[in-house]
């Protein structure tokens, strides 16, 4: 069976690059989003490339789902080589109106869904010795902005995963690595609400997701003897 990268929020951006990277490079992408045709344009495309991709629908926040989602992987599709958790849980809001639901609801999405990609991603793994856990941050992973205390609160706690399963797995061979995405995307999102910044994307002033989705597979061939842990990556304009 073929080895498999499993994308946990695989939207049209970022999550969609990885996929294909991947796909690319020989692996079937498993990706995943919480509805199944949101998925299918993504699946079209890397088959279109000449790769291999199965899309499959899982709330990341549910625990059952996602230890079904791992077993039905490794039973119908193939050994998962690579894990990469990249949902987004990115919603400003004033600490004043913010409430207990939408709160629970970031850190859920952001953190908790980290947690079970991670644990589950290691169980299969540290059998065999090898793998590759990658978890996407955000300039909220290192510094909370004003309106932002919900989402920084789960990028903090996904970061601070990341390094304790770093230090635990990377003895068993497994290579965890968390990745600060500092800027913007070229996404429909920044198009369309952000167009002075948008337009600098012209001159390379906000990131391509194909170039993130370098940087992944950068990391995942990585050799054992010179692991990154972390690696910042942000458009020269960027400030920091």
């Amino acid at each position: 069976m073929n080895p498999v990268a499993i994308v946990i929020g695989a939207g049209d951006a970022t999550g969609g690059a990885i996929a294909r990277r991947f796909a690319r490079e020989g692996l079937t992408a498993v990706v995943v989003r919480r509805t199944a045709a949101a998925l299918e344009p993504l699946v079209a495309q890397i088959a279109a490339e000449g790769g291999r991709a199965v899309g499959m629908a899982t709330d990341a926040r549910d625990e059952d789902a996602m230890v079904d989602l791992f077993a039905r992987v490794e039973a119908e599709v193939g050994p998962v080589a690579v894990a990469a958790f990249n949902v987004g849980a990115n919603v400003p809001c004033p600490i004043r109106d913010e409430t207990a639901r939408k709160y629970r609801k970031i850190w859920e999405l952001a953190a908790l869904g980290g947690f079970l990609t991670g644990r589950e991603a290691a169980r299969v793994m540290v059998p065999r010795g090898a793998g590759t856990i990658l978890f996407t941050g955000a300039t909220a992973s290192v510094r909370g902005s004003a309106g932002f205390a919900a989402f920084a609160g789960a990028k903090h706690a996904l970061r601070a995963l990341a390094q304790s399963m770093a230090r635990e797995l990377g003895p068993a061979g497994i290579h965890v690595a968390h990745v600060i995405v500092d800027g913007a995307i070229d996404t429909a999102f920044i198009r369309d609400r952000f167009p002075d910044r948008y337009a600098t994307r012209a001159t390379d002033g906000i990131l391509a997701p194909d170039h993130i989705a370098d940087a992944y597979w950068f990391l995942h061939r990585q050799p054992r003897d010179a692991w990154t842990f972390e690696l910042d990556l942000r458009p020269w304009a960027e400030t920091f």
